[in-house]
């Protein structure tokens, strides 16, 4: 089996949380460095307009989200613990409010100048207005209200409380790590070592158990380019579809999109639909045939 391509860029939460997993499930993986924002005009070719980041890709098969990125690192590493339909009602539920409102929390609350100045100086200042201006376009259209940061930091401040509680051992639910601890791991990651934030002060079980998911490192990346990933898919098929599913849209025509935020949809065949998945089939002239995997949770699709 070859090794997963990840499209990321380094100051990405989500991506963090997708690198942080690949090392503790000790993987290989080829890196490709998108922008922070549209236009991706070479991932966008993969994604039929997709715009969240990360994206993981096999050949011709593509994974839009983490949920479903997470779900092919556990079969590739044998890491059960890491599909979230298949944990527990507790960790699915944490694991909700960690990766949506927690996490929004998490940005609105450390987010000042300070991460503008960092993402200027990774990038250019023009480039850090203009994702200030793409994030502040995509909050209007978000299913979630924003907060205001006097809110969020009271909401990440009793996250901490939890968890400080909660971290008598040493992960959230356990003495070994499940998706709950890597999906609570990237908001504070942003909190603690993007913003650098004081809000993180206090909370001496929470920052010893953020050392021990980073201890698992990013396992073994190599770099690949933009163009490298496209060659990969258009010298490939995707894989045979196991299970088409009963759906009554297989076969047609589809749009896909999340139903929280950056809400912009994909357009292709509906091939296969499971309870936890939906495969879209897309064709142009600079891959071929593709396959995009959905996770069903957090997506709505529409004939």
């Amino acid at each position: 089996m070859a090794d997963l391509i990840l499209h990321h860029y380094p100051m990405s939460p989500f991506s963090e949380k997708i690198r942080a997993m690949l090392g503790y499930a000790g993987l290989g993986w080829e890196s490709v460095t998108v922008r922070e924002m549209p236009p991706r005009p070479n991932l966008e070719t993969l994604t039929g307009g997709y715009r969240k980041i990360p994206v993981a890709q096999d050949g011709a098969d593509v994974f839009c989200d983490t949920r479903a990125i997470a779900r092919e690192i556990a079969a590739r590493a044998n890491r059960p613990e890491l599909v979230l339909e298949d944990s527990s009602e507790a960790v699915q539920a944490f694991v909700r409010e960690a990766d949506l409102e927690i996490f929004l929390a998490c940005v609105i609350g450390a987010s000042g100048p300070g991460m503008m100045v960092k993402l200027a100086k990774s990038t250019s200042t023009l480039n850090a207005l203009r994702f200030l201006k793409d994030r502040i376009s995509i909050g209007r259209t978000a299913r979630v209200s924003a907060m205001k940061p006097k809110q969020a930091r009271a909401k990440i401040r009793e996250h901490l409380d939890r968890m400080e509680g909660m971290l008598d051992t040493a992960f959230l639910f356990g003495d070994t790590p499940c998706i709950a601890d890597f999906s609570a791991y990237h908001g504070l990651w942003y909190v603690r070592d993007l913003a650098e934030h004081s809000v993180m002060k206090g909370y001496p079980k929470v920052n010893a158990w953020m050392d021990r998911i980073q201890a698992f490192g990013h396992g073994t990346a190599r770099e690949l380019s933009q163009k490298g990933a496209l060659e990969k898919a258009r010298a490939t098929q995707p894989r045979p579809i196991e299970t088409e599913g009963d759906d009554p849209m297989l076969g047609k025509q589809v749009a896909i999109a999340p139903d929280d935020y950056a809400r912009d949809p994909v357009e292709g065949t509906l091939v296969a639909s499971s309870a936890h998945e939906s495969v879209l089939r897309l064709e142009n002239e600079g891959t071929g045939v593709l396959h995009l995997h959905f996770p069903k949770e957090g997506f709505r699709i529409e004939c």
